[in-house]
């Protein structure tokens, strides 16, 4: 019986390990990246105004198909530019809508954030958190960097 219930336990605890969401929506693709623990999921999509429509619906998929519900996701991460104004207008609102339903942190990044740091970093999904994190960026969504 003891056995049962840290088994019991344990998988409580796994659910309640908080992941990452990154959504990137500003080049030629869209990028969906779960972070859990050194696990990475992923998924690309093309940046069309097709795909921006239902972008809310491919990031419940996404979600859906690597098991985790929105209520596991623990911060937000969404590239505010330079790029696309459609992509980052759509994904800057998804954000504020999560946050604003359900309460989760949410961090703004551009890779112009991160001038300093190697390529390779910057262009590793499970970098991003601790590149925030170190270069303090904040819910800096009201400055979004769009190209001409």
């Amino acid at each position: 019986m003891i056995l049962f219930s840290s088994a019991l336990e344990l998988l409580k605890n796994i659910n309640k390990i908080m992941k990452t969401l990154i959504i990137d929506a500003v080049s030629e693709k869209i990028f969906l990246v779960i972070i859990s623990n050194k696990n990475i999921y992923t998924s690309t999509y093309k940046n069309s105004k097709n795909n921006f429509d239902k972008l809310t619906l491919l990031i419940d998929a996404f979600l859906k198909k690597n098991r985790t519900s929105i209520n596991q996701i623990g911060s937000l991460y969404v590239n505010r530019g330079p790029g696309s104004f459609a992509g980052i207008r759509t994904s800057l609102s998804i954000v504020k809508g999560i946050h604003f339903t359900k309460k989760i942190d949410y961090f703004s990044f551009s890779y112009s954030d991160f001038v300093n740091e190697d390529k390779k970093k910057i262009n590793n999904w499970i970098e991003v958190p601790s590149l925030c994190k170190k270069y303090k960026i904040k819910k800096n969504l009201i400055n979004p960097l769009y190209l001409s």
